[in-house]
């Protein structure tokens, strides 16, 4: 009875064939790649004919699909790629490798795209976007550097951090609740240049993912989103180059074969020049020294027809600096991946990778050397497997472990620390996590993809965990050993996204998912700084954990031509972390003490409405949200509006092909100013000026807006060489949104308070010339 029953069950929730008499079947499965380059085609699609079901690859260009013995029709396609049909007389297990051709046609306008036309009605995922790297080149951004995190920030639910930023929020949370993934390795700090660039250089990336919402199960550790960056893997049929030179910038990249069809590398690298042309300006900027480099590395090589190994690399750093002042910081990740496939139904990925993150500050004063230090690095082990159980059901399962050391910062002079009493320890800890997750096609009209994460961290020692009154002052020290274990947290994170097809054309989606958060960053400026503060869960600070319901309505029309979706959302945090008013974070051995804790929720409303096809493309997005915190400490314990509470935020983005060799676009940005907290009265001690501060962020900076335009002219493009020139303008009408807005006793008027404000940016011309042969 209960043989049968489990039988039964199987049958039912996984369509696995139990029973002696079902129809005989086999497996096809292989790799689909570029025929140009080699790069395998992530997301691409396998659609049968016949039976009209279909797949998708995964996240290395790997597709297997059980099918019953006989003929079948196979559609292989891609977005910009000619569509393959074979005809396949499956009478066993088979291996099919599939090339795709670049379409000579392909419509170099489309700038944001799914991998299939209508993959947005019917995939399961809710609150995702993929990025296009090649296309995103058109549309014009600050200083003419193509920065694919200023492209997400014109997606709705996204907003940049600051005026010409690369940090972002999503959906009411804060850059630091963003997980930033580059070939698997965190990236801590993704800003050059105090956040004016981001350290991806595009000619090296392949494929950008971002997930609001209905984040799937391999991933986690942060409470807001999730961004998946993976790095091309090198041209395996022939070398080439390509790069830019602009105005303040310049790239570089190589890519070719190890051996032909076997193995790859590509080089990649992009420095700035900043302080030469400020040099030739004026003799002022003699002395100074402000650069930012990065440099992109990945090789791949085919061990034999199961396994392929991938090791990739980046290095990237910002220098500022003086004759006798300087200051520099930078990441470093590694990735060493070994792809593996046990059968043709298992594929299995094992990754270790490495991320280091750290800053240095140095001052030579009359002699004496000044040094500021710190960082946080992590060792991160994670296998992957995939389970193509049958064309309903794809099974992904796997776990992660990482070692998170957190190097705190540090003060010395002359190379010894200034005070014993500024002497703060390290700390580190191990976080975890295993996860199951299953893509299920129900029927024809409905799937579901649904899962479970458990993660957990563990704090080790050595460490003094210390115990604090309400006057913040230390009550008593508990000291813990090297390698002694002295807080855990275990998290259980569900998720859940169910698609329903209304027609051929519509559908409804759905998700849940919930999030935990393990790490926190500090930070008291608005934009962010390379000294903000990396801390773990300790017994005082809790893990963030976020609820996340969404729901949301998808319809295309005009044959795929156009796209609309509707999502709205709402989210719950707990555990929110902020510094109490006041606070002394500086070097500060005691920070614990001056942070305070509470609850947020933000929730909204999503609207996109895309042109993919014609001379025409882009799209029109629009977020009406709300983003709120509740701290007792802060505002008599009312609610109050987060610095990143933007009740609207608009993007209009457009690309036209005026000619086959000229392409012009443009971008229209408008948003709520940000919440903030202005001196509502005055008050003098002993002569000074002191403010009176009263409700936490109850007023707002100026609404902000601008609109920026390019223009793309292609120079030279038979085949074998291309070139083009991009020529675009920042912020065209000038527009001076205000940075930051301070108040100061008038000159002028003893007594009475003036307001200044600061604009950092008017219109900023920029041309760029772009080549790859």
């Amino acid at each position: 009875m209960y043989k049968k029953l489990f039988i039964l069950l199987c049958y039912c929730c996984l369509g696995i064939p139990f029973h002696l008499s079902a129809q005989e079947t086999f497996t096809i499965s292989g790799y689909m790649r570029d025929a140009d380059t080699g790069e395998e085609l992530l997301y691409a699609n396998i659609f049968v004919v016949e039976s009209k079901v279909g797949v998708t690859t995964n996240l290395y260009g790997f597709y297997s699909l059980t099918l019953p013995k006989g003929t079948h029709t196979l559609q292989y396609s891609y977005i910009g790629f000619e569509k393959k049909e074979l005809s396949i007389d499956l009478q066993q297990d088979m291996e099919q490798n599939v090339e795709l051709v670049s379409n000579s046609q392909k419509l170099q306008e489309v700038i944001v795209t799914d991998k299939k036309e209508d993959d947005n009605i019917t995939n399961t995922e809710i609150g995702a976007m993929t990025l296009d790297v090649k296309d995103a080149k058109l549309i014009p951004v600050l200083l003419g550097e193509q920065d694919i995190l200023k492209t997400m920030q014109l997606l709705p639910g996204v907003s940049a951090n600051s005026e010409g930023g690369s940090g972002f929020f999503v959906r009411g949370g804060d850059t630091d609740q963003n997980l930033i993934l580059l070939d698997e390795a965190p990236v801590y700090n993704a800003s050059h240049l105090l956040g004016f660039f981001s350290v991806f250089n595009s000619d090296a990336l392949k494929d950008v993912k971002l997930y609001k919402g209905g984040i799937p199960a391999q991933y986690g550790g942060r409470v807001s989103s999730v961004m998946d960056i993976r790095m091309k893997n090198g041209n395996s049929k022939k070398w080439g180059a390509s790069g830019g030179i602009g105005l303040i910038s310049s790239r570089l990249t190589v890519e070719g074969p190890l051996v032909k069809d076997k193995g790859s590398i590509i080089v990649s690298g992009r420095r700035t020049y900043a302080d030469l042309m400020l040099r030739a300006t004026s003799s002022d900027f003699d002395d100074l020294t402000l650069y930012f480099y990065d440099l992109n590395l990945k090789a791949n090589y085919k061990l034999g027809n199961k396994d392929r190994i991938y090791l990739s690399g980046y290095f990237g750093r910002d220098v500022f600096g003086t004759d006798n002042a300087g200051f520099d910081w930078g990441n470093v990740t590694g990735t060493l991946r070994w792809n593996h496939t046990f059968s043709n139904k298992l594929f299995s990925n094992l990754s270790l990778i490495y991320s280091d993150y750290n800053y240095g500050f140095k001052v030579d004063n009359a002699g004496t050397i000044i040094e500021l230090s710190g960082g946080i690095f992590d060792y991160n082990i994670k296998q992957d497997f995939n389970w193509y159980i049958n064309p309903k059901n794809n099974l992904q399962f796997g776990w992660q472990a990482i070692y998170h050391r957190f190097k705190p910062s540090t003060f010395l002079v002359d190379g010894e620390p200034i005070s014993e009493e500024l002497d703060i320890s390290e700390q580190q800890g191990i976080e975890g996590a295993l996860y199951v997750a299953n893509e299920q096609k129900i029927n024809s009209r409905l799937s579901l993809n649904y899962g479970l994460r458990l993660s957990s961290y563990s704090n080790i020692g050595p460490y003094d965990v210390k115990t604090y009154d309400e006057n913040d002052e230390v009550t008593s020290t508990t000291t813990y050993k090297s390698g002694e274990f002295y807080k855990t947290y275990i998290g259980l994170e569900p998720r859940i996204n169910a698609t329903f097809l209304l027609n051929d054309v519509s559908s409804i989606k759905a998700s849940y998912n919930r999030t935990y958060q393990y790490l926190h960053l500090l930070s008291n400026s608005t934009s962010g700084t390379p000294t903000d503060l990396w801390l773990p869960s300790t017994d005082l600070i809790k893990p963030e954990i976020a609820d996340q319901v969404a729901l949301g309505y998808f319809r295309n029309f005009k044959n795929n031509t156009y796209e609309f979706s509707v999502e709205g959302y709402y989210k719950n945090l707990l555990n929110q972390v902020d510094y109490e008013d006041g606070a002394d974070a500086f070097l500060n051995p005691d920070i614990e003490a001056e942070l305070v804790f509470g609850k947020g929720k933000a929730y909204g409303m999503e609207v996109l409405l895309r042109k993919n096809k014609g001379k025409f493309t882009g799209w029109l997005s629009y977020t009406l949200s709300t983003s709120k915190r509740q701290i007792d400490e802060v505002n008599g314990g009312e609610w109050f509006s987060a610095r990143q509470d933007r009740t609207h935020d608009v993007s209009v983005v457009g690309s036209y092909q005026l000619h086959p060799r000229l392409t012009l676009s443009g971008s229209w940005v408008y948003y709520t100013g940000d919440a903030v907290t202005y001196p509502s009265g005055k008050y003098y001690i002993d002569g000074a000026l002191i403010p009176l501060y009263t409700s936490r962020n109850a007023d707002r900076m100026p609404a902000y807006h601008r609109f920026d335009l390019g223009l793309t002219w292609v120079l030279k493009d038979n085949g074998k060489r291309y070139s083009d020139l991009n020529i675009s303008c920042y912020n065209l009408y000038n527009r001076k949104n205000a940075y930051t807005i301070t108040f100061r006793e008038s000159e002028t008027n003893v007594g009475q308070t003036e307001a200044v404000r600061l604009a950092l940016f008017g219109s900023v011309p920029a041309i760029t010339w772009n080549f790859k042969f």
